[in-house]
């Protein structure tokens, strides 16, 4: 367990402050220190959210390296490695990826080849709207960085839509935010690695119980193998799944680059169409009216995977969906399933699910990433309780065990990493959300 944070709220955004302070490395903030040393897309993202309450202009430079990363494709990377550490020292480093072979990659820097949930225009949004005295700033680096999400989802449109209805895929656990989910189990075990088909890297100490390394690297190699052609990713790749979770960041960053066409002086309205394209496929392809809730789809089997984690809920992030859907959502969200049955919401897997382990990587403990996506859905929609619950649930966890990388939910102890960047920059944003600290502590530019 991590050191008790007792105190009022001023304290506790002092003490996560310091955290975000310490992980900053004049580039980006790293997820955590030791364990994860370079910069991360998913993490980086939910950091901006709390620097902008802080410190806005490294939010903006947090979104900014991530962009300068981009492929020539529109593709955002999942890893932007830190070329002044010691290579090897990490895996899987650059010499897995090769993203130095690709002709469309960045050559400033090395990357990863996957990508994460588009998060990255929402996020630049509310970096816009967080701006203190008309935010002159942060309309200039929307300016800049308009044309570089709008071929973000461009790339997702023309290249990940592999069902042909609407929705992104993702190639691999990694890209789901969520990457040792039971969710992926079923598709994971149907990927059948040759034995020999490459030699066997070192596996670092810290791999998270459960997870099938050798497929993991296996669905990189083999990816990395074509070329990252689009062509095998359609045809071949044998991993390929339409995620809830994904999608509905990819929706809610859709909508928000409409509005950012609108500060920048873009056209909005073809971002409005897709944000209504991908809203129609949302609820017709992974809406489950039997589980009332939302799944993800297998596409190389075409069914969806029945197993109800975190990811099922942020599809309340929506703001065209259905009244009865978003309360059905809620009421499986207090059912005994979830977090009527937790002492602190909100676990990651179904409680009643044969695959849910409350100390396992996304497979059951609470995160501060999901446990946010979920306020914020839960705002969306109106259900103040709900929100109030995943705010005071979050604000408790920390309280009692610091900024870990996850916690127990049933009894809020701390796992895995300390001091990590995402719970403490997630917990500014949370309490700057309700003025919950003086104002001088607040970002100003």
């Amino acid at each position: 367990m991590g050191p008790r944070l007792n105190g009022d709220e001023s304290s506790l955004w002092q003490a996560a402050t310091r955290v975000l302070d310490a992980n900053w490395t004049g580039i980006a903030t790293t997820p955590s220190p030791g364990l994860y040393p370079h910069q991360w897309g998913w993490d980086s993202v939910f950091v901006s959210l709390g620097l902008a309450r802080y410190r806005p202009e490294r939010a903006r430079q947090e979104i900014a390296g991530l962009l300068r990363a981009q492929w020539a494709d529109g593709m955002v990377p999942h890893i932007v490695f830190n070329a002044g550490l010691v290579r090897q020292g990490y895996f899987p480093g650059p010499e897995l990826w090769l993203s130095s072979r690709q002709p469309g990659a960045p050559r400033s820097v090395e990357t990863s080849a996957l990508t994460q949930p588009p998060l990255h225009a929402f996020a630049a949004l509310r970096l816009h709207a967080a701006a203190s005295s008309g935010g002159a700033c942060s309309r200039d680096f929307l300016r800049w960085a308009y044309p570089k999400l709008a071929a973000q989802h461009e790339y997702l449109a023309d290249v990940r839509d592999v069902g042909g209805e609407g929705l992104a895929s993702i190639c691999h656990p990694w890209e789901s935010g969520m990457d040792n989910s039971p969710a992926w189990d079923r598709p994971l075990a149907a990927a059948q690695p040759p034995p020999t088909s490459y030699a066997r890297l070192p596996v670092p100490r810290s791999i998270p119980a459960g997870v099938d390394h050798d497929r993991y690297v296996w669905l990189v190699t083999t990816f990395r193998d074509s070329g990252y052609d689009a062509g095998y990713l359609r045809d071949e790749h044998p991993f390929l799944v339409e995620d809830p979770l994904f999608n509905a960041v990819y929706l809610a960053s859709t909508h928000a680059l409409a509005e950012i066409a609108e500060v920048v002086g873009a056209d909005p309205v073809p971002h409005r169409e897709a944000a209504e394209r991908l809203h129609d496929a949302l609820v017709r392809r992974l809406w489950d009216d039997e589980q009332r809730c939302f799944h993800p789809l297998d596409l190389r089997t075409g069914k969806l995977i029945r197993v109800a984690t975190a990811a099922s809920f942020v599809p309340l992030l929506d703001p065209y969906l259905s009244a009865p859907m978003a309360r059905r959502l809620a009421d499986l969200m207090l059912s005994a399933r979830f977090a009527g049955a937790a002492g602190y919401p909100m676990p990651t897997c179904d409680l009643q699910a044969s695959a849910f382990d409350r100390a396992a990587y996304w497979r059951g403990p609470t995160w501060a990433c999901t446990n946010w996506l979920l306020w914020a859905g839960a705002l969306q929609q109106g259900f103040g309780s709900i929100a109030d619950l995943l705010y005071d649930g979050t604000l408790r966890l920390v309280r009692q065990s610091g900024f870990r990388e996850f916690f127990d939910p049933f009894d809020g102890s701390g796992r895995g990493s300390h001091d990590y960047s995402w719970t403490a920059a997630l917990l500014l944003d949370l309490l700057a959300a309700r003025d919950a600290v003086p104002e001088a502590l607040t970002a100003t530019e």
